[in-house]
């Protein structure tokens, strides 16, 4: 990834609760590196609260799109028009959508004047495990292939896919809980430290921050894991 983030914190605002959200954001966005919007609050609150996150700090739109190649790319463009650091599609889509996606966003950003977001694919999602399961590193490959940026990938497969895919390619590493804590419905789980240690541009956290009574500290004590 060029270049590598100071600071690979992202927080997973996932609440319905829109004024919640805005005030973990308010509280948070000084301390980490990107404000993940996923499907919950985006259903709950709707597209403007891309922008209303995004005032506090960069968002990252977890989208998770998977649809037909034209489909993808005019969503990819109405989300960049939004001025998102980043979004993400479904791996699994193929190649020819995920290029869709790179497409679609580049022309959104430049139609509204911002900065092209990064284009990452989700490979196999960390609630799920066992074999049968698409090859991590096949995904990433074929997404890096197709001129995304970057790939979604479990902490397990960090290094499998940093050896296909280079270090030139972000990887960002859902289902990260601090040491000691709770998994809850994450299957692929990894702690902050491991994570980096094998490669992880950002480390995805979502309840062990926002559900904690102190939402900053538990952010800090994660980033004092990393480094």
């Amino acid at each position: 990834m060029i270049p590598r983030p100071e600071n690979p914190l992202v927080v997973a605002l996932d609440v319905s609760e829109a004024d919640r959200a805005d005030a973990l954001a308010s509280e948070l966005a000084p301390h980490v590196g990107m404000l993940k919007v996923g499907l919950e609050l985006l259903w709950a609150a709707g597209p403007d609260i891309l922008q209303r996150i995004g005032s506090h700090g960069p968002v990252f739109a977890d989208a998770k799109l998977h649809d037909i190649p034209n489909t993808v790319e005019r969503a990819s463009a109405n989300i960049a028009r939004r001025g998102v650091r980043m979004l993400d599609v479904h791996a699994l889509g193929g190649e020819a959508m995920m290029r869709a996606a790179r497409t679609g966003a580049d022309r959104g950003a430049i139609e509204a004047g911002l900065p092209a977001p990064l284009v990452i694919a989700v490979t196999v999602l960390s609630s799920q495990s066992g074999e049968g399961l698409a090859s991590a590193a096949s995904l990433a490959f074929e997404a890096k292939s197709s001129g995304l940026d970057g790939v979604v990938v479990s902490g397990e497969d960090v290094h499998d896919v940093r050896t296909v895919c280079g270090d030139e390619f972000c990887l960002v590493v859902p289902g990260i809980r601090p040491a000691g804590g709770n998994g809850h419905d994450q299957v692929r789980v990894l702690t902050p430290a491991a994570a980096v240690e094998q490669g992880a541009d950002y480390l995805v956290v979502g309840r062990p921050i926002t559900a904690a009574e102190d939402p900053v500290g538990v952010a800090r004590a994660i980033l004092r894991e990393t480094r």
